[in-house]
């Protein structure tokens, strides 16, 4: 084994251990946030909040599955999300289980289903609302985007 394949390995196993912290680390977040009463879900209910009161805005998760994949309107309100997001400096990452991302938020089967497309972490003012995991994605982000990854892919914790 050379040298390079063994580097290759660690840094897999260490990508793997990273992917799996991020995706505990947003599931101790949103729950945190809905708590608090800090999440702001759905599409158009995000733009709004963006367009109302950028600065209160300290995350966003974009997600999709198989199922929007190919929805164009979709795909086009997460590039403006996206650039928003970039433009104004809040960290953005994506996850692709829908119904997971939907029972961390709280939407449950006997009410109506949520759009958890888009989910926003928003906080009160800029220095009310502290959380070490909000910390450990920001941390998580900037280091995806040190490696051009300007919007990680973060896989949720099985339950």
């Amino acid at each position: 084994m050379t040298f390079e394949e063994f580097s290759g390995q660690d840094n897999a196993a260490a990508t793997g251990d990273r992917m799996q912290s991020a995706g505990t680390a947003l599931e101790e977040l949103l729950v945190s946030a809905r708590k608090q009463d800090c999440l702001t879900v759905g599409v158009y209910e995000s733009a709004q909040v963006m367009n109302v009161d950028p600065d209160s805005v300290a995350f966003c998760v974009l997600a999709t599955d198989e199922e929007y994949e190919c929805d164009i309107a979709l795909q086009i309100h997460f590039t403006l999300i996206q650039a928003f997001c970039f433009d104004n400096d809040i960290n953005i990452v994506r996850v692709n289980d829908i119904e997971r991302l939907a029972n961390i938020v709280g939407s449950h089967q006997d009410e109506e289903p949520k759009d958890v497309h888009c989910i926003l972490v928003t906080s009160p003012s800029a220095d009310s609302w502290k959380d070490s995991a909000l910390e450990r994605l920001s941390l998580f982000c900037e280091e995806s985007r040190n490696v051009y990854e300007w919007v990680p892919t973060i896989t949720l914790p099985e339950r």
